[in-house]
């Protein structure tokens, strides 16, 4: 699911990824004699009970295998890190539900919370639970519209939606492209699919851009999907927002009809995924997909940790490139964002050792 835009209606106007990472840019070569965006010992410590206490972990759901990947890598990474963890709460699609976590996890007594929110607007509530009790939160993957907290981990977003775009627009030089989208109540699915449009009009202008409100969920995207080449039998490209939901159902929906062609075969339906889950690996050497953005579970995990550990000591970070080969930047809500690597695999790199993707069973 896991961008440097946020919701348009509230803001006026759509910051582009690298508008923000020029304002960081400029906001680091300010900052002289500090470790701008350096993930080593940076600002005071000690507040916060001097970085020790239990920490929540809070899932957005659990059927879709990358957050099953996430899910296995926090017990991992909290002993790396050395933070003691509560055992994860799954808040299983529902952004209510997800208040009431937050909530029931703060009565526990935690000292600090990473978060992946399902909606960028309603976790402003579970936010504003933990600000008052002075708990500080992470999120992960997904970027909130408003609220307080000491960092978010994420990729870049827009860049996914871009990724997706050339990839396709480079293998299809003309005709129907479909583009399965996510939440749109998430910044996730905002930023990939406004990029995803934006990058194929500009960029591609013999593409025809069909969408399909999913939602993340793998049967809708099923049911749509079906329905649509019904009415289009000559789309030429698809784009999945989340391998995790949409990969199986979409191969599925496509083998029904005889549409399911390898690369290479007369009638291959050119597809681009996210996530970078063993399934996609598997389907690209199969030739059933052709590329997928590696969505980083192990180290939205790893940092995820770090940075609540860090604010748990009373530790803040200024904009710029860290050293971990990712940069921080200030999205215009003024909220910090580290944006993690998320390297595009094709059939070329798919075996790639250092693709977390690789390193699971």
């Amino acid at each position: 699911m896991a961008g440097s835009t946020v919701r348009n209606g509230r803001h006026g106007r759509r910051f582009s990824s690298w508008a923000v990472r020029a304002t960081a840019a400029a906001a680091c070569s300010t900052l002289a004699l500090t470790a701008c965006g350096s993930t080593k010992d940076t600002g005071a410590s000690g507040a916060g009970g001097g970085g020790t206490g239990k920490v929540g972990v809070i899932l957005p759901l659990l059927t879709s295998p990358f957050w099953q990947s996430y899910n296995d890598y926090v017990p991992k990474m909290a002993t790396s890190e050395g933070v003691e963890v509560l055992k994860t709460v799954n808040s299983n699609s529902d952004a209510s539900q997800q208040i009431t976590d937050i909530n029931n996890e703060l009565n526990q007594g935690v000292k600090g919370l990473v978060v992946a929110p399902l909606d960028s607007a309603a976790i402003e509530a579970g936010l504003a639970q933990a600000d008052r009790k002075g708990v500080p939160v992470v999120a992960v993957d997904v970027a909130p519209d408003k609220g307080k907290v000491a960092m978010v981990v994420r990729a870049d977003n827009v860049a996914y939606g871009e990724k997706a775009c050339d990839y396709l627009g480079q293998h299809v030089t003309s005709g129907k492209v479909v583009q399965i989208m996510g939440d749109l109540a998430s910044v996730n699915g905002r930023d990939r699919s406004e990029a995803f449009r934006a990058c194929a009009k500009q960029k591609y202008p013999k593409l025809k851009v069909l969408e399909i409100p999913a939602k993340w969920e793998s049967d809708t995207a099923a049911s749509k999907l079906d329905t649509l080449l019904n009415a289009n039998p000559d789309i030429k490209g698809i784009y999945l927002q989340a391998g995790g939901v949409y990969l199986a159902p979409t191969l599925q929906t496509l083998k029904s009809k005889g549409l399911l062609k390898t690369a290479g075969k007369a009638g291959h339906i050119a597809i681009v995924s996210n996530d970078g889950i063993p399934q996609e690996f598997d389907a690209i050497r199969k030739g059933e997909i052709d590329a997928t953005v590696s969505q980083p579970a192990d180290t939205y995990a790893k940092y995820g940790l770090y940075y609540i550990k860090a604010a748990m000591q009373g530790k803040t970070f200024k904009p710029g490139p860290t050293d971990h080969d990712s940069t921080i930047v200030k999205l215009p809500n003024g909220i910090l964002e580290d944006q993690l690597p998320a390297p595009l695999v094709t059939k070329e790199n798919v075996d790639d050792a250092k693709l977390w993707g690789n390193t699971v069973k």
